[in-house]
């Protein structure tokens, strides 16, 4: 590079005493152009026979960041999308590129070197059309408590610069209300739980069809239970579930308990608990054989990082079955039908031995 400079300035140095000024007369206008096409850069000069016009590449992002593309009426680049011809009737030099790429877009610079510190400038500026890209500082994931601030953040690249708007899956409704927002920050003052689940950010300019990034957000929150039937009612030596539905994150510990005793699985009590999602569990526990004893108040508690909570279930005496049981109703099922298959054995006896 150094020794492609050094050649220039001296071309440079060899100036022709008396003659006038050399200046830039025209310049191409800024270009805006999609990748794969072809655009000409045009650069007039007057009084400039006798002066080297060299065209240079500058990357605007990059300081000192510059590239010789030609010098004369001949290309030093070795890239066979670029071309390079002179207009001798209107002293024009005529830079082109085809097949435009991402990486062409910057400043392309007309010079005119008049002396190894002299040279006069004029830059045309190539925009180069980029679909969307959306950053790696944008959010990507939350973790949050309930009530706290929460601001979800994204940022994408591309030409033009693209327009950010925000989503929920499902299109519920956004905390800010509605079912789009748009804006590089999504503010949420307080976040509640029904606000959890997966937030798109879509960035989108007009070029290709747009970029979208998921943000999945978990809310954090105390359990919340409920009890889908408070009271339950039945027979001594029968069997009853007791239930309750309990909403927490993270996942909570789930325990039964009678008179402020833990229960566990056993000849009386069977327990189970059943994962309906993240933030969902139905938690069950059967009476098994139900005696005196264990009629009274069961406490269903859960508890996670963020608190606890319980609901109490009462299961009562009553002296006719609680048909309504699914269980109960099962065991009467098959009761009937092992009578119905006795009756029938008993008859196929007393047939056969008369």
């Amino acid at each position: 590079m150094k020794t492609v400079y050094t050649v220039l300035a001296l071309v440079a140095l060899q100036i022709v005493k008396g003659q006038r000024t050399p200046t830039i007369s025209y310049i191409s206008q800024e270009q805006i152009k999609d990748i794969g096409e072809t655009v000409e850069f045009r650069c007039s000069v007057q009084y400039a026979q006798e002066y080297p016009v060299v065209w240079t590449k500058i990357n605007k992002d990059i300081a000192n960041d510059q590239l010789p593309l030609s010098h004369g009426s001949s290309l030093i680049i070795r890239d066979t999308r670029f071309a390079l011809r002179y207009d001798e009737a209107t002293s024009t030099f005529i830079l082109q590129v085809k097949d435009i790429q991402e990486t062409d877009a910057g400043f392309y610079q007309c010079k005119v070197l008049i002396s190894l510190n002299n040279y006069v400038t004029a830059n045309v500026e190539l925009q180069v059309r980029r679909p969307p890209i959306i950053s790696d500082n944008s959010t990507r994931a939350l973790v949050v408590s309930e009530g706290q601030p929460v601001q979800l953040e994204c940022y994408a690249g591309g030409f033009p610069a693209p327009r950010i708007s925000w989503r929920r899956e499902n299109n519920a409704i956004l905390p800010t209300g509605g079912s789009i927002y748009r804006g590089n920050t999504l503010k949420i003052p307080a976040i509640r739980k029904e606000d959890r689940g997966t937030y798109y950010c879509v960035a989108e300019n007009g070029v290709g069809r747009g970029a979208r990034r998921n943000i999945n957000v978990e809310v954090e929150f105390a359990p919340v239970i409920t009890a889908p039937r408070p009271r339950l009612g039945q027979a001594l030596q029968y069997d009853m579930d007791l239930e309750c539905h309990v909403e927490a994150y993270p996942p909570p510990a789930i325990i039964w308990l009678k008179d402020d005793v833990q229960l566990s699985n056993n000849q009386h009590y069977s327990i189970s608990h059943f994962a309906t999602a993240d933030q969902y569990t139905d938690t069950t526990i059967r009476v098994i054989t139900i005696e005196k004893r264990q009629f009274g108040e069961y406490v269903c508690r859960a508890a996670n990082k963020l608190g606890s909570a319980e609901t109490k279930v009462e299961l009562f005496e009553i002296s006719t079955p609680n048909i309504n049981y699914p269980g109960l109703r099962w065991a009467t099922a098959s009761q009937c039908s092992l009578s119905k298959w006795l009756l029938i054995l008993l008859w196929f006896i007393i047939f056969n031995r008369y």
